[in-house]
């Protein structure tokens, strides 16, 4: 029996990236998101640019004109510098920052991070925290036993029981 916990959560805790490389992922593009992040980290290269960090996968979810919920996924890397005169289908943010979030720390094999979100939506629950229904999943390391991820869920300031 592994003695480590899987899932650690801490409250109030601040996500800051800098120089961010966004590219949006359509529904129909999931499939392909190995193929995405290989083309992103050329287009870094081709601008002699080079990345600092993991991968951030960024998720939400909205209602469009219908009233159906449409799911936003965005595929983020951390740049070493800036890049000037970006082009579709990128964005670059100089900074984003999320202040007051919940946090997990995952430590376990990828297909169970699942987990992690109902984790931290259980604590929320618990605690009568209300969430904004966003997360920013930062993919630290990978190795044969599974992966390390820092999942962090912004709290809805607005509805703060």
């Amino acid at each position: 029996m592994n003695t480590s916990e899987k899932i650690v959560i801490k409250e109030n805790k601040i996500l800051k990236l800098n120089n961010v490389l966004v590219r949006k992922v359509s529904q129909d593009e999931l499939v392909d998101i190995n193929k995405i992040t290989y083309m992103m980290d050329s287009y870094i290269k081709s601008k002699g640019n080079s990345t600092l960090g993991p991968m951030i996968n960024y998720s939400s979810v909205e209602g469009d004109a219908n009233g159906q919920a449409k799911i936003i996924i965005k595929i983020m890397l951390q740049l070493k510098n800036p890049i000037h005169n970006i082009e579709a289908p990128y964005e670059l943010e100089s900074q984003i920052r999320v202040k007051n979030c919940l946090f997990a720390r995952f430590t376990e094999k990828e297909e169970n991070i699942q987990f992690a979100y109902s984790k931290l939506e259980l604590f929320a629950f618990e605690n009568d925290i209300k969430l904004k229904g966003d997360s920013y999943t930062v993919f630290v390391n990978e190795n044969e036993e599974g992966i390390v991820a820092d999942v962090f869920m912004e709290l809805n300031h607005l509805l703060r029981s």
